[in-house]
């Protein structure tokens, strides 16, 4: 799966999706990301999907001061907020809960991943506490 840590950064996916945010100085790449998501509605989440929306949240939720783990795979997103300093609109948050509720349901190829997982609820309690340091 590409996987090395249960947060939201500890993976290829999400790596790829910073490199891309780096090159950016607004919210739009973040809210591409959580939309992609969503706009699947009841259909099946795939897990690249999956990995970038949580990436994103977890972006909103430093920008909105609720600081997870930094570490050197977080470090392109804190430099980041730190650099744009960027407040993200209430819909945002709500978008990025939306999506992490998708993730988190039965019919998400990453919840069915961690499922198979000695860590699968270290991972559902990380996804859990992001969703709760995002304001919404």
């Amino acid at each position: 799966m590409g996987t090395w840590a249960i947060d939201a950064f500890g993976n290829d996916d999400a790596c790829d999706w910073l490199s891309e945010l780096d090159e950016t100085a607004d919210l739009s790449l973040i809210e591409s990301a959580l939309d992609s998501l969503l706009v699947r509605g009841s259909e099946y989440v795939e897990a690249p999907l999956a990995w970038a929306a949580l990436a994103a949240a977890e972006v909103i939720a430093r920008l909105q001061g609720n600081w997870g783990q930094r570490d050197a795979y977080s470090a392109i997103a804190d430099q980041w907020v730190e650099r744009t300093g960027l407040r993200p609109p209430p819909s945002l948050a709500s978008k990025a809960h939306l999506a992490i509720e998708r993730i988190l349901a039965d019919d998400s190829e990453l919840r069915e991943l961690w499922e198979e997982s000695d860590e699968r609820d270290a991972w559902l309690a990380s996804v859990t506490a992001l969703k709760g340091r995002v304001r919404g």
